[in-house]
C-alpha cells in the first residue's frame, strides 16, 4: 500500500517503513508525526481524493532533524564595484513513515525506549549571549572586506615620483654626480 501526502507545499509518495525527507517540521528525534492531507492511497484499490482522501491519514516518526548543505547567491554587478556573498542551508526533517490509515482509524501505540540520557551542556558556551558572541569575532579590514594602504604609505615615497622621470633618486638631488656632467 502507499499514498500520496502534501506538506510544506510538495507531494511526496509514501510507503510504509520509507524514509522520507521533508522541509522542517517541528518537533524532535522520535516524536510521532501524522500527515492529514492525504492525496491518494493505492494498493489493491486506487483512491482519489478530490482534493483530500477523506478519513485518510499517514502516520511517522521523526527520524532527525537537519540542514542540507550550504547554497552561496553571489551577485555582482560588473564594473560598479558592488557585490553580495550570501549563504543559506535549508533545515528538513527525515520522517519514518509507519502506517498508512484509511476509514478514520486512529494509528498503533508506540512502544516506548528507555530514556536516553542527554549529554549536559556546555557551562561556559551556553552562557555567552549573542553580542558576547559577536564581540569575540575578528573584524575585517573595512567594509568590503579588502585591505587598503593609507594615501600616502606608498612605498618608497619620493623614490617613485623620482623614478618615473627615469632618474635614480641620487640623480634627483641637486649638486649629486651625473647632474652637471662632473
Amino acid at each position: 500500500m502507499f499514498a500520496i501526502i502534501r506538506t510544506g507545499g510538495k507531494q511526496y509518495r509514501v510507503a510504509e517503513q520509507d524514509l522520507v525527507t521533508v522541509d522542517k517540521i517541528s518537533g524532535k528525534a522520535g516524536d510521532a508525526v501524522r500527515f492529514g492531507e492525504v492525496l491518494l492511497v493505492g494498493g489493491e484499490t486506487i483512491v482519489v481524493g478530490s482534493p483530500m482522501v477523506a478519513g485518510a491519514t499517514v502516520a511517522g516518526e521523526m527520524v532527525e532533524q537537519g540542514r542540507g548543505e550550504k547554497v552561496i547567491a553571489f551577485k555582482k554587478r560588473r564594473r560598479k564595484n558592488s557585490r553580495r556573498k550570501r549563504g543559506h542551508r535549508q533545515e528538513f526533517s527525515v520522517v519514518r513513515i509507519t502506517e498508512i490509515l484509511t476509514e478514520g482509524r486512529k494509528p498503533a501505540a508506540k512502544v516506548e525506549a528507555a530514556p536516553r540520557a542527554e549529554a549536559a551542556p556546555q557551562a561556559g558556551r551556553a552562557a555567552r549571549t549573542g553580542a558576547q558572541a559577536r564581540a569575540r569575532r575578528p573584524r575585517r579590514a573595512d567594509a568590503r572586506g579588502t585591505c587598503r594602504r593609507p594615501a600616502g604609505a606608498a612605498s618608497g615615497g619620493e623614490a617613485e615620483s623620482a623614478g618615473r622621470e627615469g632618474r635614480s633618486q641620487a640623480a634627483a638631488v641637486p649638486g649629486a654626480r651625473g647632474e652637471d656632467g662632473s
